[in-house]
């Protein structure tokens, strides 16, 4: 309303620290005075805060903070940052900027929790949450730091993304802006699980960084593990069953992973970790951030928006999105993810025209902002749009059903009973990217999906040659149709927006020789674990051959498919090792099952009148 990769980020950190005198780090340091502060909280316990304030005195600053799990390096009192605030404007710019180790990681006392259960209700002093471990921060911040105006905005990416939406609730009243970007939300549908499929070489790789307990206070991160190969999908099929996890790598030091692998299904310890039935009462003004190919954290873009949109009425939430990968607006360039270019250099324009004038118009209130309710980016068609509403109100659905021949249909199928099968091994899954990488390489979101057209176990469905330009606005409704002669399956569902055979354009890659004639472009893609299609609490079995029906919601989109561009959806039942593997025989919790539990199944995707497999989408314009 108007008026009203983690791990990414784990390895860019480092490099950080490493040029502090570099850039920007000459002009913190000429510029700016370093202090720190141990922030009491109401149970006593004391976080660790490092404050920098424009030595320039003579005017008052609003705060801008940012609380992380990930380190507030240098911790070295002779030593500053690289830059300060949300992106390299902002030191030029004049704020006081403070950053906290969040309670009980590094140098904050007290125990760290992961997606830390929100309050049902204000309690004893011994009580805390996040929010209110932000609200006393705040409190001692406008009594102890001088020269403020008193305003106070919070940012972060990814996991300090959550910690700025935990901020926003039961807000302290000088909190007048705050921008979760790709915050995380609920971690059973983003980031580590999505619908119950389990992101394993995401989830993996950062627990073997961030898992480790902390004892005592400290300033050393951990080093990345070497696995001795580059090539995930080997690494991850070598593993076996996920039980082998601990005995082979782990072995039982890293909590976290325990108590996931004993929390399979949607049940309290999931739902404790939900923050979006909280997100009420939010008073600064929001602004939430996400990528079109954020591989991480989309669910809680999307889903952090439309909580605060439909919980707060009169508040001023924005929503921006653009053609980025987890955490690529925060780049000095951003100009294309792998193959795919965006026309210009994204990052820059977020930067100063959507993100700077956001805080300097609420903290400072300097100049106006010029924000819509939507500020989005149209993918394949690389412009901005501003909108009145998200998804945009002069959409209309339009419906490609499945059709016999591999054809993508605007018509509903008349006829009975037809359908497609085909074998799904788990000891062969289907590959997540035709890229020999380790873990989930950020522009798989765009990679060329021709690899995954030419397997048999991949049903693809295509449209004609566009004869004008499609524009699709808005989340993308699937309906499958399905039978499995097992008891359980994986269900992935992925938009691809197919170049001509005669196109001219190059990959924009440089270093690429890639061919774009008939490129498959990855636009959008889902996965469901089958047991739960009735109930993510209550997992039930498929019975074999007996056709059952799924319905997967896509995130949203903005992509235009250019005339004499075709759209394509395909259909498979593994994804590896993106996901891990579904051995396609019920077991009460896929995490401790066997080698032997893994079976060939034949699936099968129905296309009749009845069972009318499908997708539903918002069409742009006429």
């Amino acid at each position: 309303m108007r008026l009203a990769t983690t791990a990414i980020l784990l390895l860019l950190f480092p490099l950080i620290v490493q040029a502090q005198e570099a850039g920007t780090g000459a002009y913190v340091r000429e510029n700016y005075t370093r202090k720190t502060y141990k922030i009491p909280m109401r149970d006593g316990k004391h976080l660790h805060t490092i404050v920098y304030s424009p030595k320039d005195a003579t005017t008052d600053y609003p705060i801008l903070m940012m609380r992380t799990p990930y380190g507030i390096h240098p911790y070295e009192e002779n030593l500053h940052r690289f830059s300060l605030g949300p992106n390299k404007y902002f030191a030029k710019e004049g704020y006081i900027f403070a950053y906290q180790d969040v309670r009980g990681r590094y140098m904050s006392e007290g125990l760290f929790d992961n997606m830390r259960p929100q309050l049902q209700k204000p309690g004893g002093k011994n009580d805390i949450d996040e929010s209110t471990d932000t609200y006393d921060t705040i409190e001692y911040l406008i009594k102890n730091v001088p020269n403020h105006n008193g305003s106070v905005g919070q940012f972060g990416i990814s996991y300090p993304g959550f910690y700025t939406s935990a901020g926003m609730i039961n807000a302290h009243p000088a909190l007048k802006a705050s921008s979760p970007q790709a915050p995380i939300a609920d971690w059973f549908f983003d980031d580590f699980f999505h619908h119950g499929a389990f992101f394993l070489p995401h989830a993996f790789g950062f627990f073997d960084r961030f898992g480790d307990p902390r004892p005592e206070l400290t300033t050393q991160r951990k080093t990345p593990p070497k696995y001795g190969t580059e090539d995930g999908y080997r690494f991850f099929v070598d593993i076996g069953p996920l039980k082998n996890v601990n005995s082979r790598y782990y072995k039982n030091k890293i909590t976290f992973w325990d108590t996931m692998m004993a929390h399979p299904n949607y049940d309290k310890f999931w739902q404790d970790r939900n923050l979006l039935p909280h997100l009420k009462k939010v008073a600064p003004a929001v602004m939430t951030v996400g990528g079109w190919f954020d591989a991480e954290d989309l669910y809680g873009t999307f889903r952090t928006y439309d909580a605060i949109e439909k919980q707060n009425p009169g508040v001023f939430n924005v929503l921006v999105v653009g053609p980025w990968a987890h955490g690529q607006w925060s780049n000095d360039n951003a100009t294309s993810l792998g193959h795919i270019g965006f026309g210009s250099n994204t990052a820059e324009f977020y930067q100063k025209s959507i993100e700077l004038p956001f805080f300097n118009h609420f903290l400072k209130g300097k100049g106006k902002h010029g924000l819509p309710e939507a500020y989005v980016f149209e993918t394949g068609a690389n412009k901005w749009h501003k909108f009145e509403h998200w998804p945009p109100r002069d959409t209309q659905a339009k419906t490609f059903y499945f059709g016999a021949k591999g054809k993508l249909r605007m018509d509903a199928p008349k006829d009975s009973d037809d359908f497609d099968s085909f074998v799904s091994d788990p000891k062969k899954p289907v590959p997540f990217t035709e890229r020999i990488t380790w873990g989930m390489h950020p522009s798989y979101m765009t990679d060329d999906m021709r690899y995954a057209s030419m397997r048999p176990d991949v049903l693809t469905f295509e449209t004609d040659v566009l004869t004008k330009d499609l524009t699709l606005a808005g989340p993308i409704q699937t309906e499958l149709h399905v039978a499995t002669t097992g008891t359980d399956a994986d269900w992935i569902v992925k938009v691809i927006d197919v170049f001509p055979d005669n196109y001219q354009g190059k990959s924009a890659d440089a270093k690429s020789s890639k061919d774009m004639r008939g490129y498959q472009m990855h636009v959008r893609s889902e996965v469901i674990r089958g047991r739960f299609r009735n109930s993510f609490e209550k997992p039930e079995p498929f019975v074999p051959n007996e056709p059952a029906m799924i319905k997967l919601t896509l995130q949203d989109v903005l992509h235009t498919f250019k005339k004499g561009h075709r759209v394509m959806v395909q259909v498979h039942s593994s994804w590896f090792p993106i996901t891990d593997r579904n051995p396609q025989k019920f077991v009460p919790n896929i995490f401790l099952a066997d080698d032997a539990d893994f079976i060939s199944a034949t699936h099968r995707v129905y296309r009749s009148g009845e069972r009318a497999s499908r997708i539903t989408v918002g069409v742009l314009g006429k």
